[in-house]
């Protein structure tokens, strides 16, 4: 699995560092003598999906290079009810410093990687793939789509600059009478980009429009939006009468909730876009135990 890129997420550590800490830990100043060392232990208090231990490193680095991470348990895991992802050693003033930032990374990451665990499960046996999408935290894309990836589930776009993704709004942008004509026009547009595009998808609302972006050379995916799973189904064959090599994937979008996903899934499309993944989530509940 593909880890994060720090330098993409090293300012959001120190960011949050210096929100949290400021000018020092005055509690601990009073309370622990410099000199102190300690251990503790990262605690599930919940089953869950671990997710951010790489982060947690850099976090430690960040308050005390002194400060040692052993892990017990990689990214992407399955964890039970008090299992141990790792213990932290070192001066005990830097380590109960670092302790709520670590945290808060660790219990959100692991939250989202839980929460798209749970969809990928309700979707087994199915051809769908579950994929995020660009409702995430600002300033957390980097660590909530690496957070689905250890999920078990598929990064959509990583931002505007890497896919192209038309919508009804960029199609009336360029003024053509009918959706076949506004889309080869951007298919023309599209080749004269700098770098070619991850893949080029075009949302649908109706089957009729299905039907003639199916027409269209260059389409990747469409995105299917806010049909029931009724429509869905009628969508699938569709494609599959028009594009048997099934070379044109379908992605099913809006309003997906955990109790529906497996109904969509059974429809026969490829894909499922789920915004709560990252906007929606609860934070897992891990704590920091001394030992």
């Amino acid at each position: 699995m593909q880890e994060p890129d720090r330098e993409k997420y090293q300012t959001l550590i120190q960011l949050a560092k210096q929100e949290d800490l400021g000018s020092g830990d005055i509690t601990s100043e009073v309370t622990i003598p410099a000199e102190r060392e300690g251990k503790a232990d990262i605690v599930f208090r919940e089953a869950g999906v671990l997710c951010g231990m790489a982060v947690v490193k850099e976090v430690l680095r960040e308050y005390d290079q002194r400060l040692e991470l052993t892990v017990c348990h990689t990214d992407g895991q399955s964890l039970k009810k008090g299992a141990i992802a790792g213990q932290i050693r070192g001066p005990l003033r830097g380590l109960l410093a670092a302790e709520r930032v670590v945290l808060n990374f660790l219990q959100r990451l692991s939250g989202i990687a839980t929460v798209t665990a749970s969809y990928v499960e309700a979707t087994a046996g199915t051809r769908a793939m579950i994929c995020d999408t660009r409702k995430t935290t600002p300033g957390w894309r980097e660590l909530e789509k690496y957070a689905v990836r250890c999920g078990g589930g598929v990064n959509h776009r990583q931002g505007l600059y890497d896919a192209v993704l038309i919508k009804d709004n960029h199609l009336a942008a360029l003024g053509q009478s009918s959706l076949v004509e506004g889309l080869k026009k951007a298919m023309k547009n599209i080749q004269r980009l700098a770098a070619p595009p991850r893949f080029i998808e075009v949302e649908v609302d109706t089957l009729e429009q299905l039907q003639q972006v199916l027409q269209v050379p260059g389409v990747d995916m469409v995105l299917l939006d806010n049909m029931t799973p009724e429509l869905l189904a009628q969508a699938v064959q569709m494609r599959d009468q028009m594009n048997p090599d099934r070379t044109i994937l379908l992605e099913a979008s809006g309003g997906v909730v955990l109790d529906m996903v497996r109904r969509i899934a059974r429809t026969g499309v490829d894909r499922i876009s789920v915004g709560a993944l990252t906007h929606q989530i609860r934070s897992l509940d891990i704590g920091l135990d001394l030992v």
